[in-house]
């Protein structure tokens, strides 16, 4: 049976902004209350599915969630109407009307935990939400991405939906961010990569500046949930030191794709044992003798500050027709004296990776979200594929109504002060009403 990889990427939503939000991503606060250009971020974003459907990979679109969440206001003690209660919150807890109103869904790779069924003992697809519980804007995603997922993946023959962990700092979960597979081919078993921030012991490392925000107990509940075992799925921690410098996520530092894993080596702790335990496990699970490509970057080629601003480890790695590999990288890495060099090293190093690809994603980045942010990578066999939801994968029909979609409903700018404009409540709604029509999903919207 053949597998592929879908990547299905956030679709920006028309509420994009940049409110800083999230303690310990760099680029969040570097821009706080900065005007973004939705329309921009939102065509920026179409543009990258565009071209991976170009390139042959098969691409679908994850329709962003409801903003702003008012409900969340009421229960924190505002009332009135929506524009009583916009006009409060943004005089009294502009922060809180910021949380409601974030478009950071958009980041798919956070929406939950993928296992392929050629690797579950159950031989099914496993999807598990990350709960995202560190921060308030982001824990509000939590259970609409899993309703979402489940409308995208119905078919309860091939795929399992699980709930989001429990909500407390023992689970903390951060979902794909913080996940890899790597296989010899998608068509085989591949090796389930879990990296975790924190454990709940007196005595555990952790970072002192920034919080960790995945625990090792929500990897090791992943795990058994999704039906692994110690012979497929393997857990790391992110070394403290480089989250205190803004890794706040493990895609910031590393990537992997089939037998290619490129890596800071300052991405783990005890990294160089981790390593020796992946190459163990890939030895055991691919009989075939198909090597395992390990690309470890050093500080001397790229600092850890230099690894941050560029996100070059969240480039997202593809494999062409050719079955040769294709760096997809953010502009920035272009710009970017080291890490332009790095990549240029990695070109004629002995491994798949053959070319690369630079693209404009600055809204997003100017948020923390490079390439890999924006996609939840599914590998999917042809039959599961054929069993999801087909209204949400691209085709030239759909890139373009939602290029013209994008153009009618977003604004051009959205600043901080836009936000208490009820007149953007309606906006929203009107697009995002229009967006079920187009993705054949009635009533995935609960407008209230």
């Amino acid at each position: 049976m053949r597998y592929q990889e879908l990547n299905l990427d956030g679709l920006v939503s028309p509420c994009h902004n940049y409110a800083g939000l999230s303690p310990g991503n760099l680029a969040s606060k570097d821009h706080r209350g900065q005007a973004a250009a939705p329309k921009h971020a939102a065509l920026q974003g179409l543009e990258k599915m565009w071209r991976l459907h170009q390139l042959g990979i098969p691409q679908a679109v994850m329709p962003p969630q409801l903003r702003p969440r008012l409900e969340m206001l009421r229960t924190l003690g505002f009332s009135g109407n929506h524009t009583q209660l916009i006009d409060t919150a943004a005089r009294q807890a502009p922060e809180l009307l910021a949380a409601c109103y974030s478009a950071s869904s958009m980041w798919a790779a956070n929406s939950a935990t993928v296992t392929c069924s050629a690797d579950s003992n159950d031989h099914k697809l496993h999807f598990t939400p990350a709960n995202l519980l560190f921060n308030l804007h982001r824990s509000l995603e939590a259970q609409e991405s899993n309703r979402i997922l489940k409308r995208i993946f119905g078919n309860s023959e091939f795929f399992v939906h699980h709930p989001p962990l429990p909500a407390s700092i023992e689970f903390g979960d951060e979902g794909a961010a913080n996940h890899t597979r790597l296989c010899a081919d998608h068509n085989q078993p591949g090796l389930t990569l879990l990296t975790y921030g924190y454990q709940q012991q007196p005595d555990s490392l952790k970072p002192s500046l920034f919080p960790a925000r995945h625990s090792l107990q929500a990897t090791e509940a992943i795990i058994r949930a999704h039906q692994l075992g110690p012979h497929n799925s393997l857990s790391m921690q992110q070394l403290p030191a480089s989250i205190d410098r803004g890794v706040f996520h493990n895609d910031v530092i590393a990537v992997g794709h089939r037998n290619l894993l490129l890596l800071h080596e300052e991405a783990w702790l005890n990294q160089a044992h981790s390593l020796d335990q992946i190459q163990r496990c890939w030895e055991r699970l691919t009989p075939d003798n198909t090597p395992l490509y390990i690309e470890q970057v050093s500080r001397r080629d790229l600092n850890v500050e230099d690894t941050v601003k560029s996100y070059l480890f969240n480039s997202q790695l593809l494999t062409l027709s050719s079955g040769e590999m294709l760096l997809l990288a953010p502009l920035e890495c272009q710009e970017q004296d080291a890490a332009r060099a790095v990549i240029e090293k990695l070109l004629v190093s002995y491994n798949p990776l053959t070319q690369v690809e630079f693209m404009d994603l600055r809204q997003s980045m100017n948020n923390g979200g490079g390439p890999a942010c924006l996609r939840l990578r599914v590998p999917l066999s042809d039959t599961e594929l054929a069993a999801m939801h087909q209204g949400v994968l691209l085709t030239p029909a759909l890139y373009q109504a939602l290029q013209q979609w994008i153009n009618h409903h977003y604004r051009d700018q959205l600043g901080p002060e836009d936000l208490r404009d009820p007149a953007l409540i309606d906006e929203i709604h009107n697009a995002l009403g229009v967006l079920e029509q187009i993705l054949d999903l009635p009533g995935l919207y609960n407008f209230v």
